[in-house]
């Protein structure tokens, strides 16, 4: 089989990887987004794709508007490919590509379909605190993740889960979805189902207002939104900016979900629920994990923190190094 691979982050990595240690399958070449200038040094930074496919010596495409670039189109066409395959490689693909295969074209979408169409499906579920995600690949068409799908993977979702700790599950498990879908593609053993479009849900590109923490939520909701929107949520403290990486909300109802390592909080438990403030308040100082915050129902131990210039630190560290003491308020994020 002969294919296309369309890719840019990480996470189509090891989809990649898969398709080119398979004896059955031939990668012609790799379309990825341009070189971004990333760092210190503004330097042109490759996308991790690109690497890959340099490294494997395989033509790399980069064009900056794939629908309107000629000489890529030409490029793509004369392949004669068999599927093209897309990954996270983000940019829309015209009719005109998508009719240029053979067989179709074959996308790995990181949820279930049809719920999380869109650009940011594994932050929004953790947003919305999903307890289970998984792949989707589908034969793809003009509608953004709307083409017929082929077959699915499940994972669960635990409580501390990131969105990076997701993507790295996904990606794996997309990499083997990936390979099966072809194989049973090519001995005509899979029937393409469309999705109903009355239960899409929809996942957009995140703004920075997404980003904003709001003491007022509850605690599981902002839980949900530090991790999902892992590592770039806001608060501020003492007038400053304050990254919020990591976060376990607190009672009865989690200690189940949450490691061994809070078992001593977990002992603590009818003490803690007495502690009371106003959201965005310290209500206690965990010793050796960090501070915990009144929100607007509910508590919240703060994991991780990166205070603005820094590297991130322990909730601990955290409180040492700034000397926060109960009763003091952090506030909005700005």
């Amino acid at each position: 089989m002969k294919i296309v691979f369309f890719g840019t982050p990480q996470f189509a990595v090891p989809t990649l990887e898969k398709l080119l240690n398979h004896p059955e399958i031939e990668v012609l070449a790799v379309v990825t987004q341009p070189d971004k200038r990333r760092g210190r040094g503004n330097q042109l930074i490759p996308s991790p794709v690109k690497e890959l496919a340099l490294t494997n010596q395989l033509p790399v495409w980069q064009p900056t508007r794939i629908k309107k670039d000629p000489e890529t189109l030409n490029l793509l066409q004369a392949t004669a490919a068999d599927v093209f395959v897309v990954v996270a490689y983000g940019q829309i693909l015209s009719q005109e590509i998508l009719d240029m295969p053979k067989i179709g074209c074959v996308n790995v979408h990181g949820s279930i379909l049809p719920k999380y169409r869109g650009a940011a499906p594994i932050q929004w579920c953790l947003y919305h605190g999903e307890k289970e995600t998984g792949i989707t690949t589908m034969l793809m068409d003009a509608g953004m993740d709307t083409g017929a799908m082929l077959l699915k993977a499940e994972t669960p979702i635990a409580l501390l889960d990131n969105s990076l700790d997701l993507a790295k599950v996904l990606s794996q498990l997309g990499a083997d979805l990936l390979i099966e879908t072809l194989l049973k593609l090519q001995r005509q053993e899979i029937e393409a189902t469309p999705q109903d479009d009355s239960i899409a849900t929809y996942a957009s590109l995140i703004k920075k207002p997404d980003y904003l923490i709001d003491w007022s939520r509850e605690a599981i909701a902002l839980h949900n939104q530090i991790r999902g929107f892992y590592p770039d949520c806001v608060a501020t403290l003492r007038g400053k900016p304050l990254k919020i990486t990591a976060t376990a909300p607190l009672g009865t109802e989690y200690w189940a979900d949450l490691p061994s390592s809070f078992s001593e909080l977990e002992k603590e438990g009818n003490n803690l629920s007495s502690h009371t403030g106003k959201p965005g308040e310290v209500v206690s100082l965990a010793k050796g994990m960090g501070p915990i915050i009144q929100t607007g129902q509910g508590l919240l131990l703060l994991r991780e923190i990166q205070m603005a210039g820094k590297r991130p630190q322990s909730g601990w560290d955290f409180v040492n190094g700034t000397r926060l003491t109960v009763g003091e308020m952090l506030e909005n994020g700005q």
